[in-house]
């Protein structure tokens, strides 16, 4: 009984809210041992899951991350509140080495937050939450359109809602493209965004189930976050972006400085990720479609074309790309 009533209390604090001009209405309802409210709106949700937050050096956030590397090139995340112990895995691409990172720091898992379906970014939700199904058990959150492809989801949450945990705060962002409901963790007091595979360093993710519009739609709203957002990808491909980003804006000084310094990086076997959203708008070629005539030019955009049409043509430029 004691370990049921501090997995109630702790789940109770798992809501989704929002008003109405009208006014609202409130309902509980209870699924497995979590309970969570729900309020429907026309104009916000938010979405609570248990206290969790995290830290890193960012003095004003609470917000710890702690970043390592799974299977071939994923990177694993744990994010840890130190005030109330929770911690959350941003998917989950192996279970051993998430179990072992945690193991090393003396730390239980409490939260799952998926980004997207694929097998490497929540292969490792069962083993998990199995795992610590005997204690307070973890909460899996993941997209809300595609939830029935989330193995053991608790929570699904979308565009507008917010994943709260300690004293930090998630926006959820729709940022389908990728796959078609592909969600990104955006935490504005920790100016941090964990974007799996939407976004990366120099690059963006294969349209495997999206749109050029969608996709391009859900870049900009990533490019326009504050240019000091870091930003947390899933994948260290840094080098092959680089040298495509390299074969399509080569006059962009900036980008070849820093492909340079990447280059360095990785021979020292060092990581390129988190990379910043400024850094990200003034060398990305995926976020430069509609700025950079060099890009336009070389991926073969025309006076016809919309901006949608010439992110296409860059994503396909570089699928085809063998440099």
């Amino acid at each position: 009984w004691p370990m049921l009533s501090r997995r109630l209390a702790a789940l109770a604090t798992l809501h989704l809210t929002s008003t109405t001009t009208a006014g609202s209405s409130l309902c509980t309802r209870i699924i497995g041992v979590s309970a969570f409210a729900v309020s429907s709106s026309l104009t916000a949700r938010s979405v609570t899951a248990r206290a969790m937050s995290s830290s890193t050096s960012c003095s004003s956030s609470p917000l710890e991350v702690v970043q390592f590397p799974c299977l071939d090139d994923n990177y694993g995340y744990l994010l840890h509140d130190a005030a109330t112990g929770q911690t959350a895995a941003v998917d989950t691409p192996c279970a051993a080495t998430i179990e072992k990172e945690l193991a090393k720091r003396g730390w239980k898992l409490t939260h799952i937050l998926n980004t997207h379906h694929h097998y490497d970014h929540t292969g490792g939700n069962f083993d998990l939450k199995k795992k610590e199904a005997d204690d307070d058990g973890v909460t899996i959150v993941g997209p809300a359109n595609e939830k029935e492809k989330i193995p053991g989801i608790d929570v699904a949450v979308g565009e507008g809602d917010t994943v709260s945990f300690g004293s930090s705060s998630a926006r959820v962002m729709d940022v389908g493209g990728h796959t078609l409901g592909h969600i990104a963790y955006y935490f504005p007091e920790a100016q941090k965004v964990f974007c799996g595979d939407a976004l990366f360093a120099l690059g963006c993710g294969r349209m495997f189930e999206g749109t050029p519009q969608q996709f391009w739609k859900s870049l900009k709203n990533l490019r326009d976050l504050p240019d000091e957002t870091s930003v947390y990808c899933a994948h260290e491909y840094t080098s092959s972006n680089a040298k495509f980003a390299l074969s399509v804006e080569p006059g962009n000084q900036e980008l070849v400085a820093r492909a340079e310094q990447i280059m360095e990086m990785r021979a020292r076997n060092e990581p390129t990720v988190p990379s910043k959203i400024g850094e990200e708008k003034r060398t990305n070629p995926f976020l430069r479609v509609d700025v950079s005539e060099e890009i336009r030019e070389n991926v073969g955009v025309t006076s016809v074309d919309t901006d949608e049409d010439a992110f296409g043509k860059v994503r396909q430029a570089k699928d085809n790309f063998r440099g």
